[in-house]
């Protein structure tokens, strides 16, 4: 199976190569790739899309980094912009949106750059279906109500979405050799059902994975997964943790 890698860029987290522990992942954003051909892609989007920013970064949805979008808010208008932003991608930088350290990338051109910043201020802020408007999902588990944010089963039947399984092969690739089989839990890193039972947000977990835990152990998994394929992850372990996905392999 080809695992294709993707980018990074302002404001957000060290990228690096897996090693093998695992991964506490998460929330995918809604567009990272989204529907343009290549045709119609803005030259800053390839660009884009052919570095590392996409690793931590989404068009409208934040991941480790901020999203692209509320980049172009927070600069629409500024004098300077496009300088401070090259900057920021060329040198690295930390502290406008936390203290997640973005890495230099002075294997950018200054034009390719300015590309990629430039096509970054032209996009325009949308609203994620994150928070209180979230579509939920239930599920009667023994009795007891459960929810998630996202769909366990294809319509109508008792089959796991194809999201959901690419998790479970995923995580039962990589993922189980520290965490433990199926999310049962290991010798050697956390019960991610247990995490997420104990308050672990969707966000946190795509943060961990992506810039990893090294006082820990565990690597960064930013540039060997992409998004969404951790969003697949967050879903499947996610779904074990509310305990409507069984050890083993789901029906597809």
């Amino acid at each position: 199976m080809k695992i294709r890698s993707i980018p990074t860029i302002i404001g957000a987290g060290v990228i690096g190569v897996a090693g093998m522990a695992l991964v506490t992942m998460a929330s995918y954003a809604a567009d990272t790739s989204g529907t343009t051909t290549a045709a119609a892609m803005p030259k800053g989007e390839m660009l884009a899309k052919g570095s590392d920013c996409f690793s931590c970064h989404a068009i409208n949805q934040k991941i480790v980094g901020p999203a692209f979008n509320a980049v172009a808010a927070k600069f629409a208008g500024k004098s300077g912009a496009e300088t401070t932003l090259s900057d920021a991608i060329m040198k690295g930088h930390v502290g406008t949106w936390g203290n997640v350290p973005m890495p230099a990338h002075p294997q950018l051109s200054a034009a390719d750059t300015k590309e990629i910043v430039s096509w970054i201020l032209t996009l325009k802020t949308t609203t994620a279906a994150t928070g209180a408007g979230a579509k939920k999902y239930t599920y009667t588990v023994k009795g007891k109500t459960v929810s998630t944010d996202f769909p366990i089963f294809q319509p109508g039947t008792k089959k796991v979405t194809k999201s959901v399984f690419t998790g479970y092969e995923q995580y039962n690739s990589y993922c189980f050799r520290c965490h433990g089989a199926d999310a049962v839990g290991g010798s050697y890193a956390p019960n991610l059902r247990r995490s997420l039972n104990n308050g672990m947000s969707e966000s946190k977990f795509l943060s961990i994975a992506m810039t990893g835990k090294k006082s820990k152990g565990m690597p960064s998994w930013a540039g060997f997964f992409t998004p969404a394929q951790i969003q697949s992850i967050y879903q499947y372990v996610d779904a074990r943790a509310v305990a409507v996905v069984s050890e083993g392999t789901p029906k597809h």
